[in-house]
């Protein structure tokens, strides 16, 4: 358990990420409020952080499991499983989406901007417009 306990007379000052205790670790340091990290646990995210710098991460990048972007190809044909005909419709989608996506996934420059495209869908009942999104969701 994190935080502090007392021990007879003696307070015992816990690391808030793995529990170990103050006797158990080199050094112990307060953080706001009743936060404590350890010197172990300083090494490892140090550790972490260096890894990240060496494979050309960044700073709050995305996680290490980044899933691959799809073609709109790709997209067409997971559309093909759940939609019925409306060829035209479920193409322009597709690259809607595929450049929606690569946008998102574009590194942050300052003096670049990416036009933002919107789709609205419009249709009769019955037409497959909310299938359309939940099949893209």
């Amino acid at each position: 358990m994190a935080g502090s306990t007392t021990r007879g007379s003696r307070v015992q000052y816990n690391c808030s990420f793995c529990g170990k205790n103050q006797d158990q670790v080199k050094r112990l340091i307060a953080g706001p409020g009743a936060v404590y990290i350890c010197d172990e646990c300083v090494e490892l995210c140090q550790e972490i952080i260096n890894e990240e710098a060496q494979s050309g991460g960044k700073a709050g990048a995305k996680p290490a499991g980044k899933t691959r972007l799809r073609t709109p190809q790709e997209i067409v044909a997971q559309l093909d499983e759940y939609i019925v005909g409306q060829d035209r419709t479920k193409r322009t989608l597709a690259v809607a989406v595929y450049n929606h996506f690569k946008r998102v996934d574009a590194p942050v420059q300052a003096d670049l901007e990416l036009d933002k495209s919107n789709i609205l869908l419009i249709g009769s009942t019955g037409t497959g417009k909310t299938e359309f999104a939940r099949s893209l969701a």
